[in-house]
Parts: structure tokens; sequence; C-alpha cells
């Protein structure tokens, strides 16, 4: 019999989201598996405390005991690179190949992928996090030729705090950006339930939303060889060409 895939996935220890979604979406899928390893992460700022719980040592021995379960990819469900810059994941992925032979992939890294596979210049953007952090968020992604032309974000700090975040609260900052033309709807947190919203909201507000979580799968279905229009129900994010 042949193994089923199996992703892994990086995960911030206080997320309380994306793995039962991430088994939702993979539920029609009987030969993908996901498997977690998680690392301290509980607060989002740019202190140099927050900053520091991305730091390289802690994510790697993670991605070291995720490789003892002989996983196709390693990706970094988490969107730190946003406001820290899309060089830390690019080095994190090298990193990660380079101590365990396992291809990488992270969700910011997807989200530059599918803009420039779906040539969006213009987004909106919804999260939890502070105003700070919404305003780097935006200034690194205008550096990257990517333009939000509008946002809403919740002003929380508190990891935990975001998974609290309801869908309905989630639905009406969607609903909100969506007033201003864009591109693509961006739901940036993976400890944000905006996955089960794309779908539904695609057909009420005639765009492409693009919820972290599923991002991420996406990403880690084309690393490992697994047409990602399998995945049914959650958006036309998994339309997306994986080639």
């Amino acid at each position: 019999m042949t193994r089923p895939i199996r992703l892994g996935m990086l995960t911030p220890s206080s997320n309380i989201v994306l793995e039962p979604l991430t088994a939702s979406m993979l539920s029609g899928l009987a030969d993908v598996t996901a498997h977690f390893g998680r690392f301290k992460v509980t607060e989002i700022a740019l202190s140099r405390e927050a900053v520091q719980q991305f730091e390289p040592s802690e994510i790697l021995r993670a991605c070291e005991l995720l490789s003892h379960a002989k996983v196709d990819v390693i990706a970094w469900n988490g969107t730190s690179a946003s406001w820290l810059g899309f060089d830390t994941d690019e080095h994190l992925c090298a990193r990660i190949t380079a101590e365990t032979a396992i291809k990488a992939s992270t969700c910011v890294l997807a989200y530059r992928d599918i803009f420039l596979k779906q040539s969006i210049t213009r987004i909106g953007l919804v999260s939890p996090y502070t105003d700070d952090v919404q305003e780097r968020i935006i200034d690194n992604w205008a550096r990257s030729g990517v333009r939000c032309v509008s946002e809403r974000h919740a002003g929380i700090k508190d990891n935990f705090s975001f998974g609290e975040l309801s869908e309905a609260q989630i639905a009406d900052m969607i609903r909100q950006v969506a007033t201003t033309p864009c591109d693509a709807i961006v739901v940036l947190c993976t400890n944000m339930r905006g996955a089960p919203l794309a779908e539904p909201l695609e057909r009420e507000l005639g765009v492409p939303i693009y919820d972290s979580v599923a991002v991420t799968l996406w990403k880690s279905l084309c690393a490992a060889g697994v047409d990602p229009g399998r995945v049914k129900g959650w958006g036309s994010l998994f339309a997306i060409d994986s080639r």
C-alpha cells in the first residue's frame, strides 16, 4: 500500500485555530495527513521580546522533531515575515531544508507566489493585529509591489485572543474592506477563522478571499506534489494551478 503524503506544519504555541481547520480542509483526502510541531509564540508586537520569539533556534528544534515523522514538506504556518520581512522566511526555509533535507515553505512566501500567479497588485487586508504591526505589514507588501487599498484590524497583540474572534466579526471586517475595489482580500493570521468564510463570501462579494491557514495548506500540497484542486468547498484558492 502506498503511504500517505505527510504535511508538517510549524504552529505558534498559543494557536487554537489552524490545526482543526487544516484537518477539516483535508477531510476529503484520505491519502494526505497533517502533523504539527509547536514553538513558543504568545504575543504579536514589534518589541524586542516579541520579535525574538521568531529566532530560528526554537523553530529549528521543532523542525527536527517533525522530521522524525518523515514528513514530505515542512511549512511555517505563521505570518511573521509579513512584518519582519520576506527574507526572514527565505532564510528559514533554506535552513530547514539544509538541516532536515525536507522541502520547506511558509504562509507568507505562499502569498507572494499566489499574488504573482494571479497578477494581484491591490489587496484588502484583514488582520487581528495592532496599528503598528498592521502599518509594517502594509509597508512591507508595498515594497514588493502589492498595495493595500483597504484594511481592517482588531488591535490585539495577545496571540491566543486572535482565535477567539468570531466568524461573524471576521466576516464583518471582510465586508468592510470589500467596499473598496481590490484584486483579492487577505485574512492575514493563522489564528483567525477566515477559511470557512472564503467560499460563501466570495459568492456574495465577487472577489477572491485568501485565508492564511488555507494558503499554507495550498502551498504545502503543491510542494508535496498533491493537486490542491482536490480540496473542495473552501474557496477559489484551491483552484489555482500548483505549477
